[in-house]
């Protein structure tokens, strides 16, 4: 069922009566979890940008003067990279889950050893641009650019090209016509506006899928301030984990957990990750999926107009 187009606001989407989903194995719920792979492709001095990125780091705000070289923030950025992606890896590969992986093509040239590791436990990734630059600033020659040049990139370092797309908060009013022109993508990512997949109208008289993405259970509840414990964490998420579960025995959904190596890499604050990965497991009726796998279940069994 296509009920929002391209280029237009759609408060209604599905309404009281969305689509079962027919998850596997009648699931009640399909979880997914991201890992955003950024450490590296952010706004640098180093990069030839004016400032140094602290954005979802432990500072709130620049503390340095502009033009200067912030060396505590590029640090945090360099734990993600270090530490904190091999912890969070280790947590999923010990557990046997395989989370989608949000890659900036950059980030990922500048850690060989990461890309080899995705590989090897074949992890499935969409691209997160080809550097985490904010798309919606870019003209539309750049930002073609810029999509062509991190499949190019994604396709050497993880192997093949992404299939699906996530840019940096927001994307540009040009976005999702380019990855459409590409013509290589499932889907994107590049709305909060559901709970389930829904496809959007091309504009040449087909479909392109959209599976929404969640800052709400997402990591980057520490940096905003909203948390401050794993505990708090594991039960932000367990609470919206439950209501979705409860609610799956008659509509049931997809949730997105979204996850940042410098943030929840971190020992404190992946202990409450780690709570919430063994919680979830112990349920046989959820279908803990790789991102790829649910746009391509979308594909098969919800067609464009059905």
């Amino acid at each position: 069922m296509t009920r929002f187009h391209a280029g237009e606001r759609d408060f209604v989407g599905y309404g009281r009566n969305p689509p079962n989903p027919k998850w596997p194995g009648g699931a009640r719920l399909a979880l997914n979890f991201v890992i955003n792979y950024e450490e590296g492709s952010e706004v640098a001095i180093s990069n030839g940008d004016a400032d140094d990125e602290v954005t979802l780091t432990e500072v709130s705000a620049p503390i340095v003067p502009s033009g200067v070289a912030d060396h505590g923030a590029r640090s945090m950025f360099e734990y993600g990279s270090r530490v904190g992606w091999w912890r969070l890896y280790r947590l999923f590969t010990e557990r046997g889950i395989k989370p989608t992986i949000f890659a900036c093509a950059v980030a990922l040239e500048r850690n060989p050893e990461a890309a080899a590791a995705i590989r090897e436990a074949e992890l499935d990734f969409l691209c997160h641009g080809w550097r985490w630059i904010e798309h919606y600033r870019l003209d539309e020659e750049t930002e073609r650019r810029h999509i062509a040049d991190a499949i190019a990139s994604l396709r050497q370092t993880l192997g093949e090209r992404p299939l699906g797309w996530y840019c940096r908060y927001g994307p540009s009013d040009n976005t999702r016509r380019l990855l459409i022109e590409e013509g290589g993508f499932l889907y994107d990512s590049d709305t909060y506006n559901d709970e389930l997949p829904y496809w959007v109208d091309n504009g040449a008289g087909g479909h392109h899928l959209v599976v929404p993405y969640s800052l709400t259970n997402n990591d980057g509840q520490y940096a905003r301030g909203a948390i401050a414990t794993s505990g708090q964490f594991f039960e932000f998420l367990k609470d919206a984990f439950d209501m979705l579960y409860a609610e799956g025995a008659t509509h049931p959904k997809m949730m997105s957990v979204g996850l940042h190596c410098r943030l929840v890499g971190h020992p404190a604050r992946a202990a409450g990750l780690a709570r919430f990965l063994d919680y979830v497991a112990s349920f046989e009726d959820v279908w803990i999926a790789r991102r790829l796998d649910i746009a391509r279940h979308w594909h098969e069994h919800h067609s464009p107009g059905s």
